[in-house]
């Protein structure tokens, strides 16, 4: 009978060197990689996203890398629903998944499924949206005291959204999100992940690197190839900027300092969404060279 070893998931902000180290974990665990970074699924974009060059596809098996159509849609949904095959197959083979990326909600999705709370009703939130937020809060509180206790109260959309749960559902949105809290520390137990922590300062000094080195290296061309990109694709980083560029409207100088702002703001999202991952292991690294543009 083949044993299905659990996955291994490499997470960090962009340019933290995480395809590096999946590859090394790959190879030390029998693994395959399987991406996790939401605009790594598109083809004809290497260069811009940052997704594994030749050398790096060759070092050990890589799935679900430029599978989508520059003008598709992506979602943390339908995202789950490419990758679970995937990583079952690789699994029935007695390979180790190594599940690597920076898109948290997808990793969420793969890691947790998604949270039991109702999607948004269109028509309850116009109606919200029209009323005071002071009326609104009084509402939750009588709907939901555990959940206005613990609610940015000055925040219209948290208050909106947890009377929304308590409307749609008709339970306490605080019960749901407790329940959701339990089985997630259950799920959790089982997981295996590496956070991937840089100094911030030479974080940010990867980022510019690489980003000359993307616009050197072939992601200009790469953008002006594109000429219907869906909604996906105009969102990743220096797309829009270069496509400024190509109009006339930047100079290329101009262009990377829009690009590494972009990525820096993005980047500290992105540690901002992983610190709350306490179930992974955080490894500090730091000091050594560049990265390529290929280094996620």
């Amino acid at each position: 009978m083949i044993v299905k070893p659990s996955p291994i998931h490499i997470c960090g902000a962009t340019a933290s060197g995480k395809s590096t180290l999946a590859i090394e974990i790959a190879r030390e665990h029998d693994g395959e990689i399987v991406n996790a970074d939401a605009f790594q699924l598109f083809r004809g974009l290497g260069v811009l996203t940052a997704a594994p060059d030749a050398a790096q596809l060759a070092a050990v098996p890589h799935h679900l890398y430029g599978v989508l159509d520059p003008g598709e849609s992506i979602d943390a949904g339908r995202y789950l629903r490419l990758a679970r095959p995937v990583i079952g197959e690789i699994q029935s083979r007695g390979k180790t998944p190594v599940v690597t990326g920076g898109s948290g909600l997808y990793l969420k999705f793969l890691t947790h499924g998604p949270a039991p709370l109702p999607r948004g009703d269109d028509a309850m939130r116009a109606e919200m949206d029209a009323q005071p937020l002071e009326d609104l809060v009084a509402r939750l509180r009588e709907l939901d005291p555990a959940e206005a206790a613990r609610t940015a109260l000055q925040n219209r959309r948290y208050v909106s959204r947890a009377l929304e749960i308590c409307l749609v559902t008709g339970r306490r949105a605080s019960d749901l999100r407790d329940q959701w809290a339990a089985r997630a520390a259950e799920v959790e137990a089982g997981l295996r992940g590496i956070w991937i922590v840089r100094p911030r300062d030479e974080l940010h000094a990867r980022i510019a690197m690489r980003t000359r080195a993307m616009l050197d290296g072939g992601a200009v061309a790469e953008v002006a190839a594109i000429t219907s990109p869906g909604p996906n694709c105009g969102k990743i980083i220096g797309f829009r900027e270069i496509r400024r560029h190509l109009a006339g409207e930047t100079t290329r100088a101009g262009c990377e300092e829009a690009v590494n702002t972009a990525t820096r703001q993005y980047a500290k999202r992105q540690e901002t969404w992983f610190r709350r991952e306490r179930w992974l292991e955080v490894r500090h690294t730091g000091g050594d060279t560049p990265p390529e543009p290929s280094a996620g």
